[in-house]
């Protein structure tokens, strides 16, 4: 199991620095979108290789942050149903999705999307829009987000038997970081103390006065 860890921690660095990456992708992303627009509104230009290059962004934002999002447990659950659960519970759940659903309809999509890939790349395939772009490129986010998806998933299912193992005390990466509902819950707690505070120094105050 020490083995299969320390592979599970590499595959977890490695996803880290690509979500990483990926921030900086939603950036220039933003940064392109808003250009565009600009020269679009205000002088009447615009380019097609430069709308591509959005949805090209956007998509390697989407398929290349796939395996980080899983790193950070931030996938989409069931909140009403796995809260009256147990992590144990949750775990062997988490890990029969992964063997039943992720990790083969990811084989596969990898397995589809290849030839696809290498036929753009042979032939130079280009976009039909004026101006556009090449397409491999956009190409290639297919497979190799689910191959880094599928490594994640990997990283995943060794974390989670080495908890139920016992080996782990938690079945996914823990950082000490509090999720955005944990931020705003001590937000709305420190502001109702403040108010309490208040209402109290003003009790004292017309006590005082009286």
């Amino acid at each position: 199991m020490g083995g299969l860890l320390k592979l599970s921690n590499v595959i977890d660095r490695i996803n880290l620095a690509i979500g990483q990456l990926t921030m900086w992708l939603v950036l220039a992303a933003v940064v392109i979108s808003s250009g565009n627009a600009i020269m679009r509104k205000a002088f009447d230009m615009g380019s097609n290789a430069w709308l591509e290059i959005q949805w090209y962004l956007f998509s390697a934002v989407f398929m290349l942050g796939a395996g980080y999002v899983w790193l950070k447990n931030g996938h989409v659950r069931i909140d009403f149903i796995s809260s009256k659960l147990s992590k144990r519970t949750n775990t062997i759940i988490d890990i029969l999705g992964m063997l039943v659903f992720t990790v083969p309809l990811s084989i596969i999509l990898v397995w589809l999307s290849w030839p696809v890939f290498e036929r753009a790349w042979v032939s130079g395939e280009v976009s039909q829009n004026a101006g556009g772009l090449i397409r491999w490129p956009v190409l290639l986010l297919i497979p190799v987000g689910f191959a880094i998806l599928t490594a994640q998933c990997v990283s995943e299912l060794i974390k989670r038997f080495a908890y139920l193992k016992g080996v782990l005390p938690e079945p996914f990466t823990v950082e000490n970081e509090k999720s955005d509902e944990e931020l705003l819950l001590e937000e709305l707690q420190a502001k109702a103390e403040a108010e309490d505070a208040a209402r109290a120094a003003a009790l004292r105050a017309a006590r005082e006065v009286k």
